[in-house]
C-alpha cells in the first residue's frame, strides 16, 4: 500500500482537480487490512457557511495488504468545497487530511481542496497553445509619427533609453510625466519582429487617455491617449495584428479612475462638470466622499486616484452597459480584457462586466490580476468566485511565476511540483490553458535582475536607478533566464513574455523595469534563444491543451511531460538550473511509448546530456494510437 489518499493519483480521485457541477467524482481510500472500522468510513465535504455532508465508502476492492473503500459525489452547487476522510475503530476517531499538497495523512494536517465550477464553463480557444507579448505602450517602440492634442504638463523626451524619472517633488509626489513617445504607431511597425518570436497576442498596458506616463489613472475611458496615437491608430493595428495571427488585448483599470479626468476633474482640465467640482455632475455618484471636495476614498490612499463605486447603477452602466466602455473597444477589435486589481472589483460588477463581454462575444477573453492562488483567494473578507464560470477567464499566474524563479534559484524539485500542481489541482482545466504565465511584468523586477543581480527588496530608489548588471552578473542572469523561460513556455499556460526580456533588457523595480526597449542594442543570441522555444511550442498541439506529468530526474534537473492519450504523443521536457552538465537516464513517458524524435538536445546511448542552464526536448508516441 502507498498512502491513504492521495489526491492527485487517478486511482485514488477521479477526475484530477476541479470538477464540473453535476459531474460525478470518485473517492478512494486504502486502509490496511489489519484496520477494522467500527462502520464504514465516511468522507466529509462541505463549502464555507454550510453544514458538512457524510457520504459513506464501501470495499470496493481488495489488494494484497488493504481494501480499498469508494464512493461517488456529485456536486449540486459551484464554488470551493473541502473535504477529508473519517473512520472509527474500537470508538476512538480518525482522520485522513492533506500533506506535502496531496497526501494523506493520518490524523493531522490540512483539509483538501475539491473546486466545482459551473458546467458550461468554457474558455476562449484563440489564446490555447499561443504566446503572449506584454507592452508598456511609452517604452516599446516610437514611430515619430506626429500626434496632435498633446495634453499640456508632458514632459517629451528625447532620450529613448534615458532613465525613467522617479524622483519626488518638494511636496513627496511622483508625477510620472515623463514620455519616451512609444505609440501605437510603432507597435504596428513591430508586428513582423513579433511574428518572429511566434506572438500571437499582444497584451497592451493602459492606453486608455491619462496624465501619467503609466496610464493607469485614466481620464477618458473612450478616447486613446494622444501620445500613443487615435481611436482609429488602435483599430487599424487590430486589423494589422490580425493579418499575422495576433489578437490585441486591452488593460481594464475599473476600481478608479484619475483625479485629472473628465470624470473627477480636479484640475480643471476639461470642460465636463466633474464630480470634485459639483456634486450635481452626472458622476457625482460614482465616488465615495468623506469630507467634500477634498477628503475622498482613493487607491491606497493615493489622492490622484480616486476610487470608484463599481456597482453604482450609471458607472456599470457605462463600463458594461449597450455602447458602453467595454463594447465600444471590443467592436474596434479588442480581443478582450486584462483587468487591473482584480481583487477590488466586486462580485457584482465582474458578474455584469462577464455579462457584457459574453454577449458580444463567448470568445474574447477576460484575465484578472490576481497574485495569489485565485481558486481560494479572499479579498476585503470575501471568498472570491474568479474561477467558477461567470467572471474571469484566466488570471496572472504569479504562483507559477515564484515556483518558476525559486526553483531556478534553487528551491528543491518537490517544493516546486507541488507548487505547480496545486494550481492545476484548484484551477478547471479550461482556465489551466489559458493562464498567463510570466517571470517579468510591469509590477516586479524583470527575471534577469533577479537571477543575476542582488535582492532588490530592501533596496532605496536610488541604489535601483542606474543599477546595472556587470558582465559576469549579466551572463549568470541571462543563463537562469533562459532555463525559466523553457519551464515558461512549456508548462499548462500560455507564456507571456515581458517586452525586451527577450532582448535582455534589465530594470530592477518601477519604474526602471520599464525602460525603454534596445532597438539596435539588443541581445541577439536570447532574442534566437527565444524564437526557438516558440518554434517548439507551435509544433505541437499538446502544449495547446495536453496534460502535465513530472518525470523522475533529480533536483537539479527538472523533468515533465506533456501529453495526449487520444493522440498517442507525449513531449518529454528537460531542463538543468545548473551551471554543471548534467546526464539523465531517458524513459519514455509510459509504457507502449517510444522515442519518435529528438527536438532539442543529445541523446546517446539512452543518456541526456544537459550542459548548464540547458534544456532538452524528446518526442515519444504509441504506435498503437498513431493515425495510419
Amino acid at each position: 500500500m502507498s498512502h491513504l489518499y492521495d489526491s492527485w493519483d487517478l486511482n485514488y480521485k477521479t477526475p484530477f482537480g476541479a470538477v464540473k457541477k453535476g459531474k460525478i467524482c470518485f473517492f478512494s481510500i486504502r486502509l490496511p487490512k489489519e484496520v477494522r472500522p467500527d462502520f464504514s468510513p465516511c468522507v466529509v465535504i462541505y463549502r464555507p457557511g454550510f453544514k458538512e455532508r457524510f457520504m459513506h465508502l464501501h470495499i470496493i476492492d481488495e489488494e494484497d495488504d488493504c481494501f480499498v473503500w469508494g464512493t461517488g459525489y456529485i456536486p449540486k452547487y459551484t464554488g470551493v468545497h473541502y473535504y477529508y476522510f473519517a473512520y472509527t475503530v474500537c470508538g476512538q476517531k480518525f482522520y485522513i487530511k492533506k500533506v506535502a499538497g496531496h497526501i494523506g495523512n493520518l490524523n493531522d494536517g490540512d483539509l483538501f481542496q475539491l473546486t466545482v465550477y459551473a458546467e458550461d464553463y468554457k474558455t476562449p480557444e484563440f489564446l490555447k497553445g499561443g504566446i503572449m507579448y506584454q507592452i508598456f505602450p511609452d517604452r516599446f517602440c516610437r514611430s515619430g509619427k506626429v500626434h496632435e492634442n498633446i495634453p499640456e504638463g508632458r514632459v517629451l523626451r528625447d532620450d529613448w533609453g534615458g532613465t525613467p524619472y522617479y524622483k519626488p517633488d518638494q511636496n513627496g509626489h511622483v508625477w510620472n510625466n515623463d514620455y519616451f513617445g512609444g505609440d501605437l504607431a510603432g507597435i504596428q511597425e513591430k508586428l513582423p519582429y513579433l511574428a518572429g518570436l511566434g506572438v500571437t497576442c499582444i497584451y497592451l498596458n493602459p492606453v486608455f487617455e491619462s496624465h501619467e506616463n503609466h496610464r493607469y489613472n485614466t481620464a477618458n475611458y473612450m478616447k486613446i491617449d494622444p501620445l500613443l496615437g487615435t481611436n482609429e491608430d488602435f483599430k487599424t493595428l487590430c486589423e494589422e495584428a490580425r493579418k499575422y495571427g495576433m489578437s490585441v488585448i486591452l488593460d481594464g483599470v475599473f476600481s478608479h479612475t484619475g483625479a485629472d479626468s473628465i470624470y473627477f476633474n480636479k484640475y480643471g482640465r476639461y470642460d465636463t462638470v466633474g464630480a470634485y467640482q459639483s456634486q450635481d455632475s452626472p458622476y457625482f455618484n460614482w465616488y465615495t466622499f468623506w469630507n467634500y471636495p477634498n477628503e475622498y476614498e482613493a487607491w491606497w490612499g493615493i489622492d490622484t486616484l480616486p476610487n470608484v463605486q463599481e456597482n453604482n447603477p450609471d458607472y456599470t452602466k457605462y463600463i458594461c452597459g449597450a455602447e458602453g466602455v467595454l463594447e465600444y473597444w471590443l467592436s474596434m477589435g479588442a480581443a478582450g480584457f486584462r483587468l487591473d486589481v482584480a481583487d477590488e472589483l466586486p462580485d457584482e460588477f465582474l458578474y455584469n462586466l462577464n455579462a457584457c463581454v459574453k454577449k458580444y462575444d463567448p470568445d474574447k477573453i477576460i484575465i484578472g490580476e490576481v497574485w495569489e492562488d485565485a481558486s481560494n483567494k479572499e479579498a476585503y473578507g470575501i471568498k472570491r468566485s474568479y474561477l467558477l464560470g461567470r467572471q474571469l477567464d484566466s488570471v496572472m499566474n504569479y504562483p507559477f511565476r515564484e515556483a518558476i524563479i525559486n526553483y531556478i534559484k534553487g528551491m528543491s524539485s518537490r517544493d516546486f511540483q507541488t507548487g505547480i500542481m496545486t494550481i492545476l489541482e484548484n484551477y478547471p482545466k479550461a482556465t489551466v490553458d489559458v493562464l498567463m504565465n510570466f517571470v517579468s511584468t510591469h509590477d516586479i523586477e524583470r527575471a534577469i535582475n533577479r537571477f543575476g543581480g542582488e535582492n532588490c527588496d530592501d533596496k532605496s530608489k536610488d541604489w535601483m536607478a542606474e543599477r546595472y548588471l556587470n558582465e559576469w552578473e549579466y551572463r549568470r542572469g541571462k543563463a537562469m533566464l533562459e532555463a525559466a523561460m523553457a519551464l515558461m513556455f512549456f508548462l499548462p499556460g500560455v507564456p507571456s513574455i515581458y517586452y525586451g526580456d527577450e532582448a535582455g533588457l534589465q530594470g530592477y523595480k518601477d519604474p526602471f523595469n520599464r525602460r525603454c526597449y534596445p532597438w539596435g542594442h539588443e541581445d541577439t543570441d536570447l532574442i534566437a534563444y527565444t524564437k526557438e522555444l516558440g518554434r517548439i511550442r507551435k509544433a505541437y498541439k499538446v502544449f495547446k491543451n495536453g496534460r502535465l506529468k513530472f518525470l523522475p530526474a533529480q533536483d537539479d534537473v527538472m523533468a515533465f511531460a506533456r501529453h495526449q492519450e487520444s493522440a498517442g504523443i507525449a513531449v518529454q521536457i528537460y531542463v538543468n538550473r545548473s551551471q554543471h552538465e548534467h546526464h539523465v537516464e531517458f524513459q519514455p513517458y509510459a509504457e507502449n511509448y517510444v522515442l519518435d524524435k529528438i527536438e532539442r538536445g543529445t541523446l546517446e546511448e539512452n543518456i541526456i546530456k544537459l550542459p548548464p542552464f540547458e534544456y532538452a526536448v524528446i518526442v515519444c508516441r504509441n504506435p498503437e494510437k498513431i493515425k495510419k
